[in-house]
């Protein structure tokens, strides 16, 4: 039996569809897996054991090659990547991304069924349209992860014990060892990793917050560490600098594997909202989550060994990429969240 999971991006999301890979790998131990994702989440996927082909789309890179006017090469390359795409035929695809770029995607697959929500999913820009088996929608607050079990077990899939899960290979467990050697990690300490950065401005907590919460992990004797991508490097050592703590810049310095094996190490992670943060709970670490204009029970950490710290004012959640005050976030106290770490310390 072949399958086709189809969930291109974010991290975050890409994350949530794990429970389901397992679901699926359980009922089908025999079955040839794809999972189609795009190039910013595939390392994520890369070592899963329960994958059997993993089919990854430039698609940014592709746009951005066509803008600068690489019109024949790229067009190649998508050509190349077609035939790839339609050189299986899926006894059955399951839409989990539920979007136009995906459903397009959807569109040249060969597949027996296709399987995903029907037409009035919130978000959904009509990918349902190239389905042929379409489940009632559900409401979107529904945890991601729960949404994605409950599509299969309208489709007739078993979902019981299923964990979202990342397993974490021998060799990136090494790797993550020497990358928090290299930085000057204290080994004999307890770890804490704080997350601090998101692509949505309303979703930060102010560098003070962070800055005054290092310097009370700091007295509790911790190795902080903070992760990042290399375009938060700045920031975070801005943050670091107005702690005046010592603690480790990680930011750039892992790929997605490899963070998922630096988040394992650590006794718990406090993070905003953001992929970064469902890569820790995959990993079976403790999350001590900050929420403010996003709903933490559609995108929470899931599991039930972490903690929301929520101020909760009558707007949020808004789910808005700009605020004039960004009180929700701004009133989070560093006590607050210290006390909620000190429950894995």
């Amino acid at each position: 039996m072949n399958i086709l999971i189809v969930k291109t991006s974010a991290i975050g999301d890409v994350t949530h569809s794990l429970p389901a890979l397992n679901a699926l790998r359980s009922q089908f131990p025999k079955a040839a897996i794809s999972w189609l994702v795009e190039e910013e989440a595939a390392d994520i996927l890369t070592e899963h054991p329960d994958i059997n082909r993993l089919l990854i789309s430039p698609r940014k890179r592709w746009l951005r090659q066509l803008k600068a006017g690489n019109i024949l090469p790229t067009t190649r390359e998508i050509w190349r990547f077609i035939k790839e795409l339609r050189a299986v035929k899926y006894d059955l695809l399951l839409d989990f991304q539920g979007l136009l770029k995906s459903s397009i995607l959807i569109a040249l697959c060969r597949a027996g069924r296709k399987a995903g929500f029907g037409r009035g999913m919130e978000h959904s820009e009509g990918s349902y349209l190239f389905l042929n088996e379409k489940i009632a929608p559900v409401s979107m607050d529904v945890h991601a992860v729960e949404r994605e079990l409950h599509l299969l077990n309208a489709i007739g899939i078993k979902t019981a014990q299923t964990a979202c899960e990342l397993p974490i290979a021998p060799q990136t467990r090494k790797e993550a060892d020497n990358i928090l050697s290299r930085a000057g990690a204290d080994h004999t300490k307890p770890l804490v990793i704080l997350n601090p950065m998101t692509t949505w401005p309303t979703k930060h907590w102010p560098p003070e917050g962070f800055a005054a919460l290092s310097r009370l992990l700091t007295e509790r004797g911790v190795q902080i560490a903070f992760t990042g991508s290399p375009t938060d490097r700045d920031e975070i050592a801005a943050i670091i600098h107005k702690s005046q703590v010592r603690a480790l810049n990680l930011a750039g310095k892992t790929n997605l594997r490899q963070l998922a094996a630096v988040f394992a190490k650590a006794a718990v992670v406090i993070s905003t909202d953001t992929g970064p943060m469902h890569i820790a709970a995959a990993a079976g670490v403790p999350i001590v989550a900050l929420f403010g204009p996003t709903a933490p029970w559609r995108t929470g950490p899931h599991g039930g060994q972490h903690t929301i710290i929520r101020t909760a004012p009558p707007c949020s959640p808004c789910f808005k990429k700009e605020c004039p005050t960004g009180s929700c976030m701004k009133d989070i106290k560093a006590e607050t969240v210290y006390q909620a770490a000190l429950l894995y310390l």
